[in-house]
């Protein structure tokens, strides 16, 4: 397929104007209302999530199933196997790491302020709550769990695999707008993808502004608590310019160094503290309750999902949990989902949905439910009080909680550490995310520059302190039901694009599955290939060629093939060009051959070192390094190298994959509604 400009990779990092530009005015404007006509702000902001609530809020309900649903069917499916990336990617980050990621990011701050506050809530004040306090109980546990759980993360993970899958295995930007390129083609360089990614970064703003709220909120209480420095507007200012500039340093600094440890650091930490809340607790109970809970959950898990209370409408209730919740994961889904994709890039579909869908949910587990029902076994035993303490005032539920504990000065000390560590890593890698939703990035594997970030920062800071200023909590969370709103929508071309570019995924791996017969005939017909001898095959084997030797090879054997291959199909009015040059300290040559309106062919071979095995440092002239030319598609690199064959067996190869890509049109052409991805230019191994 032919490639227009608006496509091709930016030679450096720049600015996206209309997006950047649309969200900061958008933004400051929305910021300067709330805080000049506070009361205006908050008459209009609770008239339009009264009439969402009363309108779309059967729609919140199905649409976060519906998600689910497709994120665990792709994971299921035989497209689990595809990569987030070429096929010889492979995972930048060990298990630990990706887990406090995952979950630093992902949920944040929340998790205090909500951790005694929802289980409370939702025992006293639950709509259509059992009377029995064992059994009111259960159910509390269940609708936190019902919003802290698969749910939502079934939203991050449908936004993270888009984003990584486009941008990793297709090089387009690491933007939402990639994500619908199997359906509107490269009209999403024009209007289209710029109101995309605006309506992300506005909902990302938004939903890192309320979370940033909940936590300023939760700081101050915890300050005042303990060294009793006063509650107030002025506390939250200076606390929310404080953290920004530690989330700007953070963030500065990269998702390797910055983001990675400090998430590393909150993940021990809160592990401790549910440790000695765990064993400084009803040890026994506490692990019956989770267990309890657990099974709970999952076994009412479809009627919880789709109770709308449609006979008797809790209004107040949905809009303060269910419902702000669905809009909080929606909002978030941008923001988490493309730092999910920057951090899992090489992990198959499959992995990725079993890592997003479990370990974050584990944890969130533990900490919910031995929190939770530690605090409404207090209730329940006589600290009436204390809960009630927790439901009317959430800050001071932690606190409040740790006083009935040993050691109370430590862990308060813990828990409000924990809460900025939460609150800085929300930041920056909010901070991280806008930045390169709002640049063009030359290299989607970069991040936007660091002048970007700062911006950022500032940013979300002003936005959050105007929707404080404006009303609280209470605007916070209007603000993001509101937004969350078109986002939703936006999800569903996300689905739709996604699951026709797999499609087309497998329609390669029929080709060649397909055209297997007609290779191994070719392999075994008495042709060149089968010529080379058991002693030639061996001597190739144990060849550890250097740096010169691999690139006259590839100059003497190689070049000449592809230009034989290269004279035949213009001989048949075929466009075909060949590309020569060195990225990155690697040799490459590509054969590109134009099919127009069609998917490319592509056939790379690439000049890889290796560091050389001992047993071959013997052999005369043994460099410290090896090489191999391995061979390149589209989709990365296949795995096998071509050192050492003859020049009609390179030939035979490049044909073996040139009808393997004829196989792979001829069934797109078939499918109704086929589609074209973009043609990648040439990519040095990583």
């Amino acid at each position: 397929m032919t490639t227009q400009s608006n496509n091709e990779a930016p030679t450096r990092d720049r600015l996206n104007g209309p997006v950047f530009y649309s969200s900061v005015i958008g933004i400051v404007a929305f910021s300067l209302w709330a805080m000049v006509a506070t009361d205006q702000a908050n008459t209009i902001i609770n008239a339009i999530l009264g009439w969402i609530s009363n309108t779309f809020g059967w729609y919140y309900f199905l649409t976060v199933v519906i998600y689910l649903v497709f994120v665990i069917y792709l994971g299921l499916s035989r497209y689990g196997n595809i990569r987030l990336g070429p096929e010889h990617s492979r995972p930048d980050f060990n298990i630990f790491s990706w887990s406090a990621m995952l979950f630093s990011a992902g949920i944040g701050i929340g998790v205090i302020f909500f951790a005694l506050a929802e289980p409370l809530t939702q025992f006293y004040n639950a709509p259509n709550a059992p009377d029995d306090q064992v059994a009111a109980a259960r159910h509390a546990m269940e609708l936190t769990f019902l919003h802290w759980g698969l749910s939502g993360w079934g939203i991050y993970t449908l936004v993270g695999m888009s984003l990584a899958f486009f941008s990793y295995r297709h090089n387009l930007p690491l933007t939402i707008r990639s994500a619908l390129y199997p359906i509107f083609g490269d009209r999403i360089y024009g209007m289209i993808g710029h109101v995309v990614d605006t309506a992300a970064v506005m909902g990302t703003v938004f939903g890192i502004a309320a979370s940033l709220g909940i936590g300023v909120i939760q700081l101050n209480f915890g300050l005042d608590y303990m060294f009793g420095i006063p509650k107030g507007t002025w506390t939250q200012v200076v606390l929310v310019l404080g953290i920004v500039l530690f989330a700007t340093i953070s963030a500065v600094t990269g998702v390797e160094r910055g983001i990675r440890r400090l998430s590393e650091f909150n993940i021990l930490l809160a592990v401790l503290l549910l440790l000695f809340v765990l064993f400084a607790g009803k040890t026994i109970f506490l692990l019956n309750a989770l267990v309890m809970n657990i099974g709970d959950y999952l076994t009412n898990f479809i009627s919880l999902s789709f109770n709308t209370y449609a006979f008797d409408r809790p209004t107040g209730w949905l809009n303060g949990w269910t419902l702000f919740f669905w809009a909080w994961w929606i909002a978030w889904g941008p923001f988490v989902g493309l730092f999910l994709a920057r951090i899992s890039r090489g992990r198959t579909i499959r992995t990725f949905v079993l890592g997003t869908m479990t370990l974050p949910i584990i944890f969130m587990f533990l900490w919910m439910s031995l929190l939770g029902n530690s605090a409404i076994d207090m209730a329940m035993n006589g600290a009436s009080e204390f809960g009630e303490q927790v439901m009317n005032n959430p800050p001071a539920g932690i606190y409040l909680f740790l006083e009935s504990y040993p050691m109370p000065l430590l862990t308060t000390a813990a828990v409000s550490i924990l809460a900025i560590v939460f609150f800085i890593t929300s930041g920056d890698s909010g901070a991280l995310v806008l930045s390169n939703f709002t640049s063009k990035l030359k290299n989607v594997n970069s991040d936007a520059p660091v002048w970007m970030r700062i911006l950022w920062s500032a940013v979300i800071g002003i936005l959050t302190l105007s929707l404080l200023l404006a009303g609280g909590l209470t605007t916070l969370q209007s603000a993001v039901v509101i937004t969350g709103l078109p986002f939703s929508i936006v999800l569903f071309f996300m689905m739709a694009g996604l699951l026709k570019a797999l499609k087309l995924e497998a329609f390669k791996e029929d080709s060649r599955r397909l055209s297997l017969a007609g290779q191994l005939s070719g392999r075994t017909g008495g042709g060149e290939r089968d010529s080379r001898n058991w002693q030639q095959r061996l001597r190739r084997a144990m060849s550890f060629p250097g740096k010169k030797q691999a690139r006259r090879f590839m100059e003497e054997t190689c070049k000449p093939a592809m230009e034989a291959v290269r004279d035949s199909l213009q001989e048949q009015g075929v466009s075909v060009e060949i590309n020569q040059g060195v990225q990155n300290g690697d040799d490459y040559l590509s054969l590109n051959v134009d099919f127009e309106d069609e998917q490319n062919f592509t056939y790379q071979v690439w000049s890889q070192g290796f560091t050389t095995p001992g047993f071959a440092m013997h052999a005369p002239h043994a460099d410290s390094r090896y090489y191999r030319l391995e061979v390149y598609l589209l989709e990365g690199s296949q795995g096998y190298d071509l050192m050492g064959y003859t020049r009609d067996q390179v030939i035979g190869d490049i044909l073996d994959q040139y009808e393997l890509h004829m196989q792979f049109l001829h069934l797109n052409r078939i499918e109704p509604g086929n589609i074209n991805m973009p043609d990648s230019p040439e990519q040095p191994p990583s």
